[in-house]
């Protein structure tokens, strides 16, 4: 007798679990991590690297892998089971963990945050010598971003109060991005603006649709904002005044984490920091130099600084809202752009060539784990951050974003704080909404399935696995292996 045909009342895809110590990205974090810690270790006065960075690589050889634990969820008409593994939640390159965040992101932001207004997205990108200290220095950036708010608000507000507005109000969310298409460390700001300006008419909120930025518009932004930040960054002796690096600036990184120091100043340089291509820009596969783009009305440039603002979505548009999200809010990692070489070079492709014709990064695994390393952000960095009346602390909040939905919550979300059950959407639901995902509906009989319980415990997840016929212990890191060694010419008389 023939087993029975799996049934598809529902056309949504079922949930199949993710196997990561299968993928490029693991292999090579498995093979290669111990070695690079290792062998830099040495080479350096102090610790070689902070241990948020040493955590970040240890949780994500544990991310999926049910071997360290798991969730049980079982249906509730046919009994059918299925493991869930754990996750490590990090923020620097862990693909599974950073979609999952891009996904709870834009999800959470269009339903509980944005209001149903117009939105249109800037993009800021910064000279190369100032990359290194907004990624470095966490305070400097802060500052930064501040000032670069001042001055788009500066624009929505001068515009409406030239339309009749007298007291203009305007709510934003800036997006640090941390990396480029190469896996550089290139430090840009994706700003989402409302896209005009609030007034408060007695009790409520009143939105002014401010006309799209014009081409005179963006000249002058971009000038003002290279006026500004080059002046800051001279005056708090990051650079000379011919624009230049200061050499009598204070890096407090360089001073505590040298080896960490150093994999950013390559990184943002597209040049590699260590190893036997030390100081060598990254390797490409080139094709011929495409033709030149001319920028759109909406976009400027200027020593170095590039502002885009081009982008924008209607107010009736919620879906294509979120996606844009999801967009700025991508991890950095896309493993499907993820090949090896026959010699084991990691090959990157672009998802777009750039000008020069580039269509392919090249690394070593060694290399990899460095661009890694400086893809890391700091514990505590604030990644997504609120200003005017989207801003937490803003008084008049509450009167511009969404009112919630009256949404039933779930058995296993009982328990959690009510706050937290606004804000956070389930994972079951987040797979469901971003990827049409049914994980809560059994592929089997397509009957309901819940979350029965969290195996945490070595024995008892060594029982499951093992009736399960699968593997108990977890994949082992690679022992460091020892730094090649030179080859010496004797000569023999």
């Amino acid at each position: 007798m023939g087993l029975p045909a799996r049934i598809t009342t529902k056309l949504s895809p079922y949930y199949e679990r993710r196997r990561p110590e299968e993928t490029l990205l693991y292999k090579t974090v498995q093979e290669n991590w111990k070695t690079f810690e290792a062998n830099w270790q040495t080479d350096f006065d102090r610790a070689a690297l902070p241990k948020y960075v040493v955590k970040e690589f240890e949780e994500y050889l544990k991310c999926g892998i049910l071997a360290h634990g798991f969730l049980r969820v079982k249906c509730e008409s046919c009994e059918h089971e299925k493991l869930v593994a754990f996750s490590c939640k990090r923020r620097g390159f862990c693909p599974s963990c950073g979609g999952k965040r891009m996904a709870e992101t834009a999800a959470y932001l269009v339903d509980h945050v944005i209001p149903e207004v117009p939105v249109r997205q800037w993009v800021l990108s910064m000279p190369i010598p100032m990359r290194y200290w907004l990624s470095s220095n966490p305070k400097l950036l802060t500052q930064v971003l501040k000032k670069i708010i001042r001055m788009i608000d500066g624009y929505y507000k001068n515009k409406a109060k030239a339309s009749g507005v007298k007291k203009p109000r305007t709510g934003a969310i800036t997006f640090l991005q941390r990396f480029g298409s190469a896996l550089n460390l290139n430090l840009h700001f994706h700003i989402l603006y409302l896209d005009g300006v609030y007034e408060k008419n007695d009790d409520h909120m009143i939105f002014h649709r401010i006309f799209p930025p014009q081409k005179h518009d963006m000249a002058e932004l971009v000038k003002l904002i290279h006026k500004r930040l080059t002046g800051f960054f001279i005056k708090e002796g990051y650079l000379e005044e011919d624009h230049s690096l200061s050499d009598g600036a204070s890096d407090p990184l360089s001073e505590q984490n040298p080896l960490l120091a150093q994999c950013i100043a390559a990184s943002v340089q597209n040049r590699i920091a260590l190893g036997d291509r030390a100081g060598q820009k990254i390797r490409k596969f080139m094709i011929h130099p495409l033709e030149v783009t001319h920028p759109t009305s909406q976009c400027a440039k200027m020593r170095g600084f590039s502002l885009h603002g081009a982008v924008s979505v209607s107010a009736k548009k919620r879906d294509r809202l979120e996606k844009l999200i999801r967009y700025v809010a991508r991890p950095s990692v896309a493993l499907s752009r993820m090949s090896e070489a026959i010699n084991g070079d990691i090959q990157i492709t672009l998802k777009k060539p750039f000008s020069d014709g580039t269509t392919h990064i090249v690394f070593t695994p060694m290399e990899l784990i460095e661009k890694l390393v400086a893809l890391i952000p700091q514990p505590r960095m604030h990644m997504v951050r609120f200003h005017g009346l989207l801003a937490p602390n803003s008084g008049l909040r509450s009167k511009v974003i969404p009112k919630p939905k009256e949404q039933s919550e779930s058995k296993h979300d009982g328990a959690a704080d009510p706050h937290q059950r606004q804000i956070k959407m389930n994972w079951a639901k987040l797979l469901k909404r971003t990827f049409n995902i049914d994980v809560l509906t059994c592929p089997l009989c397509s009957g309901n399935c819940k979350i029965i319980s969290a195996i945490q415990d070595k024995k008892a997840i060594n029982k499951i696995l093992s009736h399960l016929h699968s593997p108990t212990e977890p994949p082992q890191p690679h022992e460091a292996r020892a730094p090649p060694q030179q080859s010496f010419n004797f000569e023999y008389q």
